[in-house]
């Protein structure tokens, strides 16, 4: 199916009506870009988040987790420069009032909307701000982290004094982050309130560019093993090395990983060579205890966002085909999340062929059985053929069918969602022949 916005808002139908995401206080109207995620899309949050943290903290000997808090003293951001420089040029439209990003308009540009006048560019910061304490005054603002680096930085001494680590070392975090949008939207690909990923890998002051470009280089490869890793295809993805008048006020080098959305090509993640800036600015030196030597560790940065993440295995994985029907030569269209096995909100979907006590009781005993091991669902509702099709629109990599004959050869069908292939097993082999097939690579 070609990638187009008649895609996305197929993907987005889906999504709602499966229970992947649902709009935000939708019984009350709304809030602008404000979403909410659903049983399906909050399984696949916690699996790509465990993934990740699995993938790239806890199969590694260099990388360390914390989780820090939202809301920091002001002075962290002060010196990390968000307070002077976190900010997004704002043009308004003197005639219906709606506000644009400058950077995204056309030179001389008018109104998107209404074709009115815009007034000059401004700069626009993007902290969201709230008060501690019971009086809303100067002394009580605080804000909400625009990223979750910050609070790793800030406790780069205490993990060294803890766990008597050397540099090179990373540490990472997953964590909410807030950023008051100038103009949110395209799903959730860009909203005020968003999950990140991210790590800061602190390395040796370098004598020379190879010694940073080098660690630069084996994140980058990293990170395209895990875009792998997610089903996304390196045909989908184009890699954006910013020139260095679009770098960040503390970045050397940063490279984008954008991935081609229905709605255009957009950043999916990013990788930045921070130098010295961050722990510089925080006053927080590295002591090398064998040499005596003091100085500022340099950062290299890869930032993942998880609905990005998410929104883009969705748009991967969305495929429409032709299916067999039980009709002689007959087809039908039928809609398949094809989700790497791991990825899937629904592992295992049990069916039994009817209703009748004597399916229902095998299959309802078999389901609890294989929750043990994998996120399952019993489904006895409707045909099994459109059993089929709603497990295939969530992605459910394999349908167990209790039928009749069950009842004496004590055999299950099991069904592959991406190939229709249906095998024969034993019930008391299933639990084995499951986790064989859920390992086994695409």
């Amino acid at each position: 199916m070609d990638n187009t916005q008649e895609k996305m808002d197929k993907i987005i139908s889906l999504a709602k009506r499966r229970g992947f995401i649902y709009p935000g206080s939708e019984i009350y109207g709304g809030l602008q870009n404000s979403w909410d995620f659903g049983p399906l899309g909050a399984e696949m949050k916690t699996n790509i988040k465990t993934e990740w943290w699995n993938y790239f903290v806890r199969r590694r000997g260099d990388m360390v987790g914390v989780d820090t808090a939202l809301i920091m003293n002001n002075k962290v951001w002060e010196a990390s420069g968000h307070l002077a420089n976190f900010s997004d040029p704002l043009s308004e439209c003197e005639k219906c009032h709606r506000r644009f990003r400058t950077d995204h308009l056309e030179l001389d540009a008018k109104c998107p909307d209404c074709d009115g006048e815009l007034s000059a560019s401004r700069q626009f910061n993007m902290m969201l701000k709230t008060y501690l304490g019971v009086t809303e005054e100067k002394a009580s603002e605080v804000y909400f982290r625009p990223e979750t680096a910050q609070g790793m930085f800030v406790n780069f001494q205490n993990i060294i004094d803890s766990l008597r680590i050397k540099l090179p070392f990373g540490v990472a975090q997953i964590g909410k982050a807030f950023r008051n949008e100038i103009t949110p939207g395209n799903y959730i690909f860009r909203t005020r309130e968003f999950e990140q990923m991210e790590i800061e890998y602190f390395i040796s002051a370098p004598k020379k560019d190879s010694d940073w470009q080098n660690h630069f280089e084996a994140w980058r490869e990293d990170m395209q093993k895990w875009i792998a890793h997610i089903g996304i295809k390196s045909d989908e993805i184009y890699e954006l090395d910013l020139p260095q008048n679009e770098l960040a006020h503390y970045s050397k080098r940063t490279i984008d990983f954008e991935y081609y959305f229905p709605f255009g090509r957009k950043e999916l993640y990013g990788l930045a060579y921070r130098t010295d800036f961050d722990l510089k600015n925080h006053s927080l030196k590295y002591r090398d205890n064998e040499t005596g030597e003091e100085y500022y560790p340099h950062v290299i940065e890869p930032t993942f966002g998880v609905e990005r993440t998410l929104l883009a295995a969705m748009c991967s994985a969305y495929t429409e085909e032709d299916a067999p029907t039980s009709e002689e030569n007959g087809t039908e269209k039928r809609v398949v999340m094809k989700f790497p096995k791991w990825l899937a909100p629904i592992k295992i979907a049990v069916l039994p062929l009817s209703k009748k006590d004597e399916l229902v009781n095998i299959s309802q005993k078999l389901a609890n059985d294989l929750r043990q091991d994998f996120v399952v669902v019993h489904d006895e509702t409707q045909s099994i053929g459109k059993r089929y099709r709603r497990q295939d629109e969530i992605g459910t990599p394999y349908c167990l069918t209790i039928d009749f004959d069950s009842l004496t050869d004590g055999k299950i069908t099991v069904r592959d969602r991406d190939t229709m292939k249906q095998d024969r097993i034993n019930i008391s082999e299933s639990v084995k022949y499951l986790k064989e097939k859920m390992t086994e690579v695409i």
